[in-house]
């Protein structure tokens, strides 16, 4: 009984380690698929997907070299924008429609007010500071009575007082609602003007954001949905591309293969060739019989045999010749055939039929 308690408990202890090591084996191969599907995903995700949206300050700059009694500037306010992050990467990516505008962050100055309206362009050049595309915007402050502004002071006195609120307007100026990179041309920067002399701003932002359509408006709107879609997929993939790779590694294959059988067949052999061979083959064999045997009466008898053999070996005419497409089933071919299929150690001569049927020479004692 202790003895096959013992027993038991090894198999037992046995198959518990090779399903624990199964498991282990399971378990790492659905974690390295898992990450391999998440990997797979975040990388089309990265090189499908374009920059959402890109913010870029404006810096303008203008001319002083005019009189300094003068109030207004001395040129429009200039800025050039390089659409590049970093100076390597690009923004804009080819055949995706984006929508660039211009934040403009204006006092609520007297100077302003009495402004009206003025005009905004923007100019994109490609290398070499060739234009490509130009467009222009006319933009104003929003109007605000002098009630209203009083009432808005009141309000938020407090805020004013400490810094936490400022009179000034934010104005968002479209310049392109729908604007596509050219692949053969390039953006790489845009020229921004504002055409008005007495304008007085805080500062300026040049903002990029991609309209997407499609599998990206998808993909941006609904980003946890299609990322447990495109995991799922990679994943499902995966797991079928290893199961018949462990499939054909245990079993051998899924299908069975195919049998392939070389067969060995021999050409027709011409009539005069087919002769020459015959001989030669009845000569050797004479030979073989001539240096055992040193009697001088065998000799002279082997050569009669011989020449009554030629003699019955000839045709009598010339329509009894072989045919050489007759030669597929002769003794010849299944001769070569055998000989074919022997192993290279078996050198025995191949005997004619007309020779199987007598007694080789042999010596003897006397």
């Amino acid at each position: 009984v202790a003895r096959w308690a013992q027993e038991m408990g090894q198999a037992l202890a046995g198959r518990a380690r090779r399903l624990l090591l199964q498991f282990g084996v399971l378990f790492c191969s659905v974690l390295l698929l898992l990450w391999v599907s998440v990997f797979l995903y975040g990388s089309f995700y990265y090189s499908y997907m374009p920059t959402v949206s890109h913010l870029s300050p404006v810096h303008f700059h203008y001319r002083t070299d005019c009189d300094p009694s003068i109030t207004s500037l001395c040129s429009f306010p200039v800025a050039n924008v390089s659409l590049a992050k970093n100076g390597r990467d690009r923004v804009l990516m080819y055949g995706q429609p984006y929508r660039i505008t211009l934040e403009l962050e204006l006092p609520e100055s007297p100077v302003n007010q009495d402004l009206g309206m003025f005009l905004v362009t923007i100019s994109c050049y490609t290398r070499g500071g060739r234009i490509i595309s130009t467009s222009s915007r006319s933009v104003m402050l929003h109007y605000r009575s002098d009630l209203l502004q009083t009432l808005d002071t009141i309000v938020f006195s407090s805020l004013l007082l400490f810094g936490f609120a400022e009179q000034k307007q934010l104005l968002e100026v479209e310049l392109y609602s729908d604007y596509r990179e050219n692949s053969y041309v390039p953006t790489t920067g845009a020229i921004i003007e504002i055409h008005s002399r007495r304008i007085q701003l805080y500062g300026a932002y040049l903002r990029i954001h991609a309209h997407f359509t499609g599998l990206r408006y998808l993909l941006y709107n609904f980003p946890m949905t299609c990322a447990f879609v495109g995991v799922a997929s990679n994943f499902t993939f995966l797991s079928v591309v290893l199961l018949f790779s462990y499939m054909q590694w245990a079993w051998g294959g899924i299908w069975p293969r195919p049998r392939f059988s070389v067969q060995v067949r021999a050409g027709p052999f011409a009539p005069g060739r087919r002769k020459g061979w015959e001989e030669a083959s009845q000569l050797s064999d004479v030979a073989e019989g001539t240096e055992e045997c040193e009697s001088p009466e065998e000799p002279s008898r082997t050569e009669a045999q011989l020449s009554e053999e030629k003699q019955e070996l000839q045709p009598a005419s010339g329509n009894d010749e072989l045919d050489p497409e007759a030669s597929d089933g002769s003794w010849e071919d299944a001769a070569l055939l055998t000989e074919a299929n022997l192993p290279a150690s078996a050198s025995a001569p191949i005997l004619a039929p007309e020779t199987l049927g007598q007694p080789r020479p042999t010596c003897s004692s006397s």
